[in-house]
């Protein structure tokens, strides 16, 4: 394993235990998933380099413009629950009351 691809799993797999362990607020969820797509774009866009291939170069951009798509959804639901619940804690937020 290369010292590039060790970095690359290993930011993903931080992101994972981000995500994991530490559920307390819907922001730091958010920013472990963040920190997911970014370490696999980075990590996409290095292997199609490496390959030289132009017909894989569409797919780090298509992945950087669902990673914006989900970021700005999430920020919208953080802002929606903390109008409506008064805070960003997960422990607040139920699913079956509306």
């Amino acid at each position: 394993m290369t010292p590039t691809q060790f970095t690359f799993s290993s930011a993903f797999l931080l992101g994972v235990a981000g995500l994991t362990f530490h559920r307390a607020h819907l922001l730091s969820a958010l920013l472990c998933l963040e920190t997911m797509m970014l370490s696999l774009l980075i990590a996409l866009a290095s292997w199609s380099l490496e390959m030289d291939t132009t017909t894989s170069m569409a797919s780090p951009m298509f992945l950087l413009a669902l990673s914006a798509c989900e970021a700005s959804a999430g920020l919208a639901l953080l802002v929606a629950t903390s109008r409506t619940h008064g805070g960003d804690q997960m422990k607040n937020l139920n699913l079956l009351q509306c």
